[in-house]
This record gives structure tokens, sequence and C-alpha cells, in this order.
């Protein structure tokens, strides 16, 4: 659980800290009304915004004054990490990308979503789970598809970070080969696969060749 760092004039919550932001007063009390209910949850005000961990925003439609919010909380924030957000809306007028950067752990029907599924989704999202909409995942994954094809492959780079080249030899350096086997096998000198190796290491912080193939791993690319 992220630790929380209380403003001056408050109490440390005693549940995970949720801030409702709802343009309607009568909405807002009532979902503050809903999530008091549940002691793993402690509903605070616009003022301590600093110590929420989840945000819940509530809107007929969730657009630029939506995200001109996240960013103010974003940049109040005084928790270890971003808080993560759950938008209630039937009209969400902003990109996949762009939600899952300001935080967006799910995005809810306003109209069909009961008061139990409200707390559920609140509560599951403290916990580090996420609830985005089918047609959500596929505009982001369309959006990711885009960057790779326009982005990312025209310079040689796959949606790791890492370059098609890196991503080579690492395979090859996890199969049990040496920088020598490597080079061959690649088309390179080993001083090339060797200054492969060192740039990616000190890019990404690793300490030596099984660390980067470690990280590869986790990464998915190899």
């Amino acid at each position: 659980m992220n630790q929380r760092q209380p403003s001056a004039n408050t109490t440390e919550p005693s549940g995970v800290a949720v801030t409702v932001h709802a343009s309607d007063p009568m909405t807002a009390l009532g979902a503050a009304s809903i999530l008091a209910s549940d002691d793993r949850l402690t509903v605070v005000p616009d003022t301590d915004v600093a110590v929420a961990e989840v945000i819940l925003i509530i809107e007929e439609t969730v657009g630029d004054k939506a995200l001109a919010f996240l960013r103010e909380v974003r940049a109040k924030s005084r928790i270890d990490a971003q808080p993560r957000c759950v938008i209630v809306t039937d009209r969400l007028r902003i990109d996949g990308l762009t939600a899952i950067q300001y935080g967006t752990a799910a995005v809810l029907p306003r109209s069909q979503t009961s008061d139990e599924e409200l707390l559920r989704i609140v509560v599951a999202v403290s916990q580090g789970a996420a609830y985005l909409p089918p047609w959500l995942q596929g505009s982001l994954l369309n959006q990711l598809d885009r960057i790779r094809r326009e982005v990312l492959e025209p310079n040689g780079l796959t949606m790791s970070g890492m370059s098609a080249r890196e991503r080579d030899v690492l395979r090859l350096l996890a199969e049990g080969y040496s920088t020598e086997e490597v080079a061959v096998r690649v088309g390179y000198s080993e001083r090339t696969v060797k200054n492969v190796l060192h740039s990616l290491m000190s890019r990404h912080g690793l300490n030596n060749r099984a660390h980067a193939v470690a990280f590869a791993w986790r990464a998915g690319v190899i």
C-alpha cells in the first residue's frame, strides 16, 4: 500500500484515500456516501486531494476539463505513486493512451452502474485492478499499433524500447552463445555486439549481461 503524507491541516486517512470529483454536488455527495460505507476507503475532500490514492470522476461527459483536474491532482500529489482514476461517464472524450497516461484504471457507464458495482470497482482499483471496457482496450491497442508502425519501427525500435538489434543479441545470449558466437550469427563484429550490450545496459541501469537478459525476459522481448 502506498504511504501517504498528510497535509498540515488533516489527519492521516485510516483507509485508502479517495476523492470524488463531480460538477453536480448531489452526485458527489451520493458517491461519497457510497464509498464511505466501506471501512477500506476514506473519502477525502478536494482540499486534501494531495493524499488521494484513487480519484473518482463522475460526469455526463469527460473531456478536457477532467484532464485539467487530473493534471492538477497529479501536480499536488504527495503519495509515492501517482493516484489511480475511476471514471463514470456515458461520454468519454479522451483517447485510450491519454486516459492511461493520467492514471485511468476503470471506465464505467454512468447509466448502467449500480451503487454496489461502483463500490466494488473503486475498492478493486485501490488494490491494483483495472477495468477498461472492450472498446477502450481496442482503441488503446490501435493507437499502440500505430505508434509501433509509424514511430518505433522506422527508427529500429520495438514496443519494449529496445532496438531490433538489441533484441537479437539478447535472445542469442539467453540461448547460451558467447559474444563471439553472437557476432557470427547476427553478422556484426564482436566489438559491435559488445557496444550494443554496453549501450543497452547503460540506458536501463543494468549491471551485467545476465541482468540484461533477465530484463529482456521480463519485458517479453525474449
